[in-house]
């Protein structure tokens, strides 16, 4: 059971999401915070496997938040952001601030389960239909990768960023390769570090600029 702690302002939208991430589904609501500002507090008492949160809040937004959240603890559960149509200018604040995954509001609910276990399991997603959004915000922000550093990595590690840059999960990259998640997180230590990259966004743009991931293959693994 995937333990999800939800943090949104709208109280219907918080009851849409407990909805469709059930007990059936291998789901539990171990919390629910009404603003960003809750959300250290939340994390430390109901300790979730994954944070669901909206980007834009009353009081503090989603980016401050996840920012606030990363400072505090060490341990901090990835975060899935969830956005609209209309959030161009603060994805890339998100981006920065270490969100795991982007998710439309009104997406399907079966592409929100799919993201939130994704996520839960240590992957990455973004939603292909503000992918090139996502990516673009991503891309303003200063750069650390240089493409000739791409040269550096072994087929393996090429192939895993690949599968890192369609929002494969640890889990899924071990089974797609048919070895271990302690090799897969130790050949992503060796990418990280040889790519300069932070985190699992960073990877995922670098994998699509150099054409290690076509568009439309992104969270994609089972589609």
């Amino acid at each position: 059971m995937i333990r999800v702690l939800l943090v949104d302002d709208q109280a219907l939208v918080r009851a849409g999401l407990a909805r469709i991430l059930r007990p059936k589904a291998g789901f539990e609501i171990v919390g629910e915070c009404e603003d960003g500002d809750e959300v250290v507090a939340a994390v430390a008492r109901d300790r979730p496997d994954v944070v669901v949160m909206d980007i834009r809040m009353r009081r503090v937004d989603g980016a401050t938040a996840i920012r606030h959240l990363r400072a505090a603890r060490s341990d901090a559960p990835p975060v899935l952001v969830l956005t609209t149509f209309g959030d161009d200018e603060v994805l890339a604040a998100a981006l920065r601030s270490g969100a795991a995954g982007f998710q439309l509001k009104d997406a399907p609910g079966e592409d929100l389960l799919r993201s939130v276990r994704v996520v839960a399991e240590g992957g990455s997603w973004i939603d292909p239909t503000v992918a090139g959004r996502v990516l673009d915000a991503y891309r303003r922000a200063p750069a650390t990768a240089s493409p000739s550093a791409l040269a550096s990595l072994t087929p393996r590690e090429l192939e895993v960023l690949a599968l890192v840059g369609r929002g494969a999960s640890n889990a899924e990259i071990a089974s797609a390769l048919t070895v271990g998640e302690v090799t897969v997180k130790t050949h992503i230590g060796h990418i990280f570090t040889k790519l300069d990259l932070r985190d699992r966004a960073a990877a995922i743009v670098f994998a699509f600029d150099n054409g290690l991931v076509r568009p439309g293959q992104a969270a994609a693994l089972e589609r």
